[in-house]
């Protein structure tokens, strides 16, 4: 099994990159996407939240209101590292568990947004990192409903270009085309996955 670490900040274009290598072949396993499943209503998760930052998170449904939470943990270093203390160990086991079900000769991206703030880069074979240019992301993340304000308090909250290039094997610039960035995705398949893959 090779197992990649994948990350980048915010807007930088993960999940794209996460899809290209999808479509060559990897499983991919999303922290996003577990980080919310050990938080949906029910879940241990979701009462340990609740407990920490008080029933104001939650919905008239009982959901997770995900909107009042960030306001809370984005403005505020302390609660997130609470609200981190609660969720990354959940996203730690699911993760685990999801990678012990694939084929030993599988090729495993892990997609973990905060690898370098959890100290997690050395659990991989590979760490890829994602980068696009500061004001390129801004205005991703404004065109996914954010404002300015929240865009870049987000993208300060995370590790820098420079941290995640400490760790990084491979980084992709995903600040061009499309096109551009699937040719470095090519390339990192075909130089450094295939061969050692398996």
């Amino acid at each position: 099994m090779l197992k990649i670490g994948l990350t980048g900040g915010i807007g930088s274009g993960k999940s794209t990159v996460s899809a290209l290598l999808a479509a060559r072949g990897a499983t991919v396993v999303d922290a996003d996407r577990i980080a919310r499943e050990v938080l949906e209503p029910g879940t241990p998760g979701l009462a340990a939240v609740v407990t920490e930052f008080g029933p104001e998170v939650l919905t008239s449904e009982g959901a997770l209101d995900r909107a009042v939470l960030a306001a809370i943990v984005f403005a505020d270093d302390a609660a997130r590292g609470r609200l981190d203390a609660i969720v990354h160990p959940l996203v730690r086991k699911r993760s685990a568990e999801l990678v012990s079900a694939v084929p030993p000769d599988a090729v495993v991206v892990n997609d973990v947004p905060l690898l370098v703030e959890t100290g997690q880069a050395g659990s991989y074979d590979l760490v890829v990192v994602v980068e696009a240019d500061p004001e390129t992301r801004v205005s991703r993340l404004i065109g996914r409903g954010l404002s300015e304000a929240d865009a870049r308090a987000r993208i300060a909250a995370q590790a820098t270009d420079e941290q995640r290039r400490a760790v990084a094997d491979v980084v992709v610039d995903n600040s061009g085309t499309q096109e551009q960035l699937a040719e470095q995705v090519e390339r990192l398949w075909a130089e450094r996955v295939s061969p050692t893959a398996g």
